[in-house]
């Protein structure tokens, strides 16, 4: 990862009688402590990776952690744990430098006093099926959490330095991996607010909303802000996210002969309702473009559950323009793809999608509109033969959608 060699070679010396401590959580954690070991500004004196895989050469001497996604298990809150306790246990002179990358919001979990791990996966579970957006969702696993919004740095004595790969629109820091190393500028009004619109309180564990309503009403110590004491040693930076995916992206699309277009605006929304918008701004976009082209963009969409099948955002986004597609007709081809190889709680990472699916699908005896219906994306395109199974990538910038036009 060079993004993570250069971020390195900007870290300051070392100080006097100093040490060097790493925690790297999230889905590319593994990648990011390999490239940091390898050369390293000055030893490592303590290491924890927490990823959902431990690869199978791994051979580095740091403490590797499990944990899971995208609810949180037993071994994030042990990996959750090993971090606290490594950042209490940093001196004022050493740096505790953290490595976040998408996912570590899941990974690494230490719910507050009063919330056990199977209450906490339950309502991040109830507002996240409820269709809430990352920043909503993270207000909430934010305010339920030891580690997160800030209190991870706020536990550490000595200087914090974060190197974040974004997996959220707008790179906010204090949203990726639920920002657990810099000030939280959300409060318990906005993760309340996140209940009463994504899933309402109806269904919300009773212990999380007698704590919700405790916190909104002055009784509970808010997350670290802007301006904490506790933060003033720490600093972040952003080192890659989805647009360096769109880059690589257009390299590709351009050694293969396509003509890439690259549009930066984010997309965003309810997965089916943004495939629609999407497609009409695709076609515009490629309507007086060279031949064949590919027109691309990245974001992360969201998916309210209200059936009772299997899929995902990007499945549902590529479900959504199969009839289009039909009706357009021609070489024209769409993938709506996310980068960590894991759409939903599926072995898929997206699919593929074209004109001749709609006929496959008659076929096979599977219905987009019933499909969509019942949140089954998963088991229509499993039919029809245009999933895309690419296992976990050891990253995550979100999500790339993608159309390929054939030649004029």
């Amino acid at each position: 990862m060079p993004r993570v060699a250069d971020a390195v070679r900007r870290l300051p010396g070392p100080t006097h009688g100093g040490g060097l401590h790493v925690i790297a959580v999230g889905k590319a954690a593994a990648g990011m402590y390999e490239t940091f070991a390898a050369a390293p500004p000055w030893p490592v004196a303590h290491g924890l990776v927490i990823a959902p895989h431990r690869p199978n050469n791994w051979h580095l001497p740091a403490s590797f952690v499990e944990g899971g996604h995208p609810f949180a298990t037993a071994g994030s809150e042990e990996g959750a744990r090993l971090a606290l306790t490594l950042a209490a246990r940093v001196p004022p002179e050493g740096c505790l430098v953290c490595l976040l990358s998408g996912g570590a919001s899941a990974l690494m979990a230490a719910p507050i006093e009063g919330v056990t791990l199977a209450v906490k996966q339950r309502a991040v579970a109830h507002v996240m099926t409820g269709g809430a957006d990352i920043t909503a969702l993270n207000a909430v696993r934010k305010h339920l959490s030891r580690v997160k919004g800030g209190r991870l740095a706020a536990s550490c004595p000595g200087t914090v330095v974060t190197f974040a790969i974004s997996d959220v629109i707008g790179d906010d820091l204090s949203v990726i991996g639920s920002g657990p190393s810099v000030p939280d500028g959300s409060t318990w009004a906005d993760a309340a607010a996140a209940v009463e619109r994504y899933g309402g309180w109806d269904g919300l564990p009773a212990e999380v909303r007698a704590i919700l309503e405790a916190g909104r009403r002055g009784a509970l110590p808010e997350t670290p802000k802007a301006g904490d004491s506790r933060l003033a040693r720490a600093t972040a930076e952003v080192i890659g996210g989805r647009r360096q995916a769109m880059a690589g992206a257009a390299t590709a699309a351009a050694a293969r002969g396509y003509t890439p277009i690259v549009l930066d605006p984010p997309i965003t929304g309810e997965a089916r309702t943004a495939a629609l918008l999407w497609w009409r701004t695709a076609l515009a976009a490629t309507a007086t473009a060279g031949r064949p082209c590919a027109l691309i963009t990245s974001g992360e969409t969201t998916v309210r559950v209200r059936g009772h099948g299997r899929g995902g955002r990007n499945q549902e986004f590529a479900v959504a323009l199969v009839e289009t597609l039909a009706a357009h007709g021609g070489a024209t081809v769409v993938a709506s793809i996310g980068t960590d190889g894991i759409d939903g709680p599926t072995d898929a990472a997206g699919a593929i999608v074209d004109a001749a699916t709609a006929a496959r699908a008659v076929t096979a005896g599977v219905d987009a509109a019933r499909a969509l219906d019942d949140n089954d994306a998963y088991r229509y395109l499993d039919a029809t033969g245009d999933l895309v199974c690419l296992g976990p990538t050891g990253t995550n910038v979100g999500d790339l959608q993608v159309l390929l036009t054939g030649p004029a």
